[in-house]
């Protein structure tokens, strides 16, 4: 296969499609604006952690089928893989697509296919059609023509952790402007992917991935909201979730400190911009999971008191288990607030990272091992489920009083001071 991809946006999910796709025969030039990145990626290493990438990267490059520039090149196929977050109002901010967009116009020829993977507010992909025909009016994307170029939404559905896998097994669904652009579509990634493609229409691809997001957000705040009650009627929340999901027709998930990543945290409030009035549910579930990390201050408050001049250690700051991944993590926004709140350290440990990011340099933050984080602590937070936690001797925590947020403690056990919320 002699097809060249150009990827604009080399993080957590262009990274890893470059590196399936050039090992599966295409040639990828990758765009960042990250230029220690680049460098990286051109030395065969990268700046992100996903399991068993580096190993793909160093042998991708290494055959020549993957580079890494700050430019786009001409291609066959190009595919934006940015950010995509909200504003300060949670209104959508594409200024990362538009400025993908606006980078590859030069380079595009008909022929051409142009797939947006960012999960994006519905119409975003007729926004990139728009852009492109305005200072391109030598293109067109009418059906049949010689100047055609062809436009679709391809939204990834990964978990971190195991991208690698799933970006090869999992289904995927593609929506183009026009029937061929959905064909097209579909017959790139048949190429490449094991599982199902499906094929729409450009807004219903939007909608499903905004969709698949919001079920998961509301079920987690139904699972938020519980331990929150619980917590008024000192009822062990885990213990209750594990009892009720016996029923054959429940499946509660876990609740926690709030909810983070790119994704669900972020991909229902374009649902909500987009139609206020009938979003409701979805509203409340993202009201309900943002306004989690506050109740877990409350509580470390409210415990604080107990204790003369307590010293907190903070556990965990990615979104989720077993990753290095920050983007909108309720543990972040934990302790930089519990950092405002107290004047003494908060010691903080996350194996997962090697140093604390801008936003968490602060005086009274201390990033160290989550030994030392234990021992110089009065007061425990754990905001992540880290097997690295889970395998922690539970002598560590003699005389600690714990905060569990993810429920990884049996609280019967003794001495040890459980609370669970």
């Amino acid at each position: 296969m002699d097809k060249k991809v150009c990827i604009s946006g080399l993080g957590y999910i262009g990274l890893p499609t470059a590196a399936v796709l050039a090992n599966n025969g295409f040639f990828v030039h990758g765009v960042d604006v990250n230029e220690k990145a680049i460098n990286l990626i051109n030395n065969g290493q990268i700046h992100i952690y996903e399991p068993d990438l580096e190993n793909v990267v160093q042998k991708v490059v290494s055959e020549g089928r993957l580079k890494a520039d700050n430019n786009p090149e001409k291609a066959d196929i190009f595919i934006l893989a940015v950010p995509t977050p909200f504003k300060d109002d949670h209104k959508p901010d594409l200024a990362y697509v538009e400025s993908a967009t606006k980078s590859i116009i030069p380079y595009l020829e008909p022929g051409n296919l142009i797939i947006l993977e960012s999960t994006s507010p519905v119409g975003t992909t007729e926004k990139i059609v728009e852009w492109i025909l305005n200072e391109r009016t030598d293109l067109s994307v009418d059906e049949n023509k010689s100047n055609q170029i062809f436009v679709s939404h391809c939204p990834e559905r990964v978990l971190p952790g195991k991208i690698l896998k799933e970006l090869i097994e999992n289904d995927r669904i593609v929506g183009g402007i026009n029937k061929i652009s959905t064909q097209k579509t579909a017959e790139f990634y048949e190429s490449f992917v094991d599982g199902k493609v499906l094929q729409t229409n450009a807004k219903t691809a939007e909608l499903s991935k905004l969709t698949e997001n919001s079920f998961r957000d509301v079920n987690i705040a139904f699972a938020n909201e519980l331990s929150m009650i619980c917590d008024d009627l000192n009822i062990d929340v885990w213990e209750l979730i594990k009892l009720a999901n016996h029923h054959p027709r429940v499946n509660i998930l876990q609740p926690g400190p709030g909810v983070g990543g790119h994704c669900i945290a972020v991909d229902p409030w374009f649902i909500v911009d987009a139609a206020p009035e009938r979003s409701q549910l979805i509203h409340t579930a993202r009201k309900v999971n943002d306004d989690k990390p506050n109740f877990v201050i409350e509580k470390v408050i409210e415990t604080s008191r107990r204790i003369e001049n307590p010293t907190i250690a903070c556990l965990g700051l990615s979104f989720k288990a077993n990753i290095d991944d920050l983007r909108e993590s309720p543990a972040v926004d934990i302790v930089n607030k519990l950092s405002l709140i107290y004047e003494q350290p908060i010691y903080v440990a996350e194996p997962h990272i090697e140093s604390l990011p801008l936003n968490m340099q602060k005086t009274n933050i201390i990033y160290t091992n989550t030994e030392e984080a234990i021992n110089k602590a009065d007061i425990v937070v754990l905001l992540v489920d880290h097997e690295y936690f889970k395998a922690i001797d539970k002598e560590t925590f003699f005389n600690k009083v714990i905060i569990d947020t993810k429920g990884i403690f049996n609280k019967k056990e003794q001495p040890l001071q459980f609370l669970n919320y």
